[in-house]
């Protein structure tokens, strides 16, 4: 097969859907892997360490996806690159479709089959390659949270950790997943006071077995939800419905009970965001204001550390990459349920339920699609 891999053209986006490592993997099973000239550079990778690994350099992206029987990349494809999407070529990358209807469209319209990173299931029910970037945007909240905080950004001025004679910040985490458990360790790290809010009890009863003393855990009514957000110096949104559109948890109404500066941070935009006032950012302008209160919503933090998030992001896509590519994405799907849960679009038809429901669009089972 033919393994294509564009430079990803969204805002501030740095980093690389495969790795020299991983193009190695793939010309190793006999495959051949295209790069764009110069993609790998934002994650510190030369186009002289992909010719080393045995793939080939193309001029533009044009050629890549002109070439290749499958496309791998990082974001969802922006509106230049699905109009070079064709019938019956593969898209391997993250698309977050329930809130995008303009994306789903052009690749409804492609014919592309589109197989989503964050939609991918493992027998233990988790998203495995959700999760490594979850992993990174839950220990970056805390941290860009803090520099929201500081008043030369417009936040509150309170130190995260606070000093001695000098009370910490109080920071709540709603959604007590990947992201939600990395986000409250780090910012208990950072010397926080903070409380994570979730409705499953089997997990609440996890995190307090193992992280016990290192941050509390309250169940996620809408009226404790209520009274932590208002005593809250910084909220974390770290919830996830796979596939479907975040639920809106904090309502604008509600900021007036907040803190004036406290900071918002809504790990959840690329699904939609779970604050009612959320809004796609980008890392050259991640801030905003709404009723005084500081929005970061960046809709790819983990960009920021680029080489980390790729190689984190490479070591999971791995193994599902060379078995689409060793026995194509039929023989792939129907081997392995997880990555069939990954199929979204194929053929001009729609094979995701949440975002069918999300976008009020027909669904074809993702089973029917693997006979089609």
């Amino acid at each position: 097969m033919k393994i294509g891999c564009p430079k990803e053209i969204k805002p501030q986006e740095f980093r690389v859907g495969v790795t020299p490592n991983a193009a190695n993997e793939a010309v190793m099973h006999g495959h051949a892997v295209l790069v764009e000239t110069g993609a790998g550079v934002g994650s510190g990778f030369t186009d002289e360490d992909y010719i080393a690994a045995g793939a080939t350099i193309a001029g533009s992206a044009a050629e890549v996806f002109a070439a290749a029987d499958m496309i791998v990349k990082v974001k969802e494809p922006q509106a230049a690159e699905r109009k070079m999407l064709r019938e019956g070529q593969i898209l391997f990358t993250y698309l977050h479709l329930a809130p995008d209807p303009e994306q789903t469209a052009d690749l409804l319209a492609s014919g592309a089959t589109c197989i989503a990173y964050e939609t991918v299931t493992d027998a233990a029910g988790g998203l495995p390659l959700l999760a490594p970037m979850s992993e990174v945007a839950g220990k970056l909240a805390p941290q860009v949270g803090a520099w929201t905080l500081q008043k030369a950004n417009g936040g509150r001025g309170v130190l995260l950790g606070g000093v001695p004679g000098v009370g910490p910040a109080q920071v709540v985490v709603i959604g007590g997943g990947v992201v939600g458990t990395n986000a409250a360790r780090v910012a208990a790290g950072m010397g926080a006071e903070v409380t994570v809010l979730d409705r499953s009890l089997p997990r609440m009863r996890y995190l307090d077995d193992v992280f016990g003393g290192q941050f509390r855990t309250r169940y996620a009514s809408a009226a404790n939800t209520a009274d932590l957000v208002a005593q809250a110096d910084m909220v974390i949104g770290a919830v996830l419905i796979p596939g479907a559109a975040a639920p809106k948890l904090v309502s604008r109404a509600q900021l007036s009970t907040m803190k004036p500066g406290a900071a918002i941070v809504d790990v959840a935009i690329d699904q939609g965001g779970c604050f009612e006032t959320s809004k796609a950012t980008t890392h050259e302008d991640p801030i905003y204001e709404v009723d005084g209160i500081m929005h970061y919503c960046v809709a790819n933090m983990p960009g920021a550390v680029a080489r980390t998030s790729t190689i984190a992001l490479g070591n999971a896509t791995m193994p599902f990459l060379l078995a689409l590519a060793d026995k194509g994405w039929r023989k792939a799907c129907e081997d392995d349920p997880h990555l069939l849960e990954g199929l979204n679009v194929h053929a001009g038809k729609l094979t995701s339920y949440p975002v069918g429901k999300a976008l009020g669009i027909d669904v074809l089972s993702p089973s029917l699609a693997l006979k089609a």
